[in-house]
């Protein structure tokens, strides 16, 4: 009489499945784990190439150097300006504070520092300051279409509509430096002003130039929406009310948060901790496929 049952196999018999797990548990053990300091090129690779592509068409910080834009921005601020909307067709609204190229030689005799090999490499991947890169910051006053002024003694005015403007340095007037208008901005153009009105030359001294004072809207790098640096100053940059009121145009507003000085200098910071922080998981994944998943025993 039968006293037990039987698997089916003798007792040294090896099932199929034993073997192929044995066999994926030996071949783990058997993949020598990579170090970390082999990995760190891939990293670094990785986290630079990363950043290249944030600064290219995401987002960038920029270095506020002069105080045209106070209280506003002071110098010495780090600004994160957006520069993924424009390529979604967005373009600058009224009471957005844009960083711009150079229209025309605004910023003609600022001194350019001649950088070496290492740090031309280093800006073009967002890791320091360019130095033949001439951008400014200003606020876009007028866009396409709109007609603004400003006579001496008396508001900014937009479409007929006066501008309430707390943004304006204390002390200063709007325009009393420069009064000028009225004047139709073009289609594809916009007036930008600097907040510090008596300590900004923007397009008000601009008028006899070949852009007129205008600026291109393709030459808008983004909106500029927050002040990341120093700490102690981190601060939305939203558009005023003032902007908002009923009939200064029937331009729709755009809903999506866009990023857009004199002599403003780019700063790789953001960008550089974006990639790094992106090539971790890259590298670490990958790491994860060569040691087969496992941790070791």
């Amino acid at each position: 009489m039968a006293v037990g049952a039987r698997s089916g196999r003798d007792e040294g018999e090896e099932r199929p499945d034993d073997a192929e797990r044995e066999a994926e548990d030996g071949g783990a053990e058997a993949r020598p784990h990579r170090s970390f300091w082999k990995e760190l090129p891939l990293l670094i690779g990785i986290a630079l190439l990363l950043a290249l592509l944030i600064k290219t068409f995401l987002v960038q910080a920029f270095s506020i150097p002069s105080d045209s834009m106070q209280n506003t921005l002071q110098r010495g601020d780090r600004v994160l300006v957006d520069k993924l909307t424009p390529w979604f067709g967005s373009e600058p609204e009224r009471g957005e504070v844009v960083v711009f190229h150079d229209p025309a030689s605004w910023l003609a005799g600022e001194p350019t520092p001649e950088p070496n090999f290492a740090q031309q490499v280093l800006s073009k991947i967002g890791l320091m300051p360019s130095a033949d890169e001439k951008d400014l910051i200003k606020r876009t006053i007028a866009i396409g279409g709109d007609t603004v002024e400003c006579k001496k003694g008396g508001p900014v005015v937009v479409n007929g509509k006066p501008l309430d403007e707390p943004y304006i340095y204390p002390g200063n007037t709007p325009c009393d430096d420069m009064p000028f208008g009225p004047i139709t901005v073009p289609k594809g153009k916009i007036w930008v002003m600097g907040d510090h009105r008596q300590n900004s030359q923007d397009s008000r001294y601009h008028m006899q130039d070949s852009t007129q004072g205008f600026v291109p809207v393709d030459k808008v790098v983004g909106r500029a929406v927050v002040v990341a640096w120093p700490i102690t100053r981190w601060a939305t940059l939203p558009i005023p009310d003032t902007f908002d009121q009923p009939g200064i145009g029937n331009q729709s507003k755009a809903t999506a948060m866009g990023l857009g000085a004199a002599g403003l200098g780019p700063v790789g910071l953001g960008p550089a901790a974006l990639g790094l922080a992106g090539a971790v998981p890259v590298v670490m994944w990958r790491r994860r496929r060569l040691t087969g998943g496992t941790t070791g025993r």
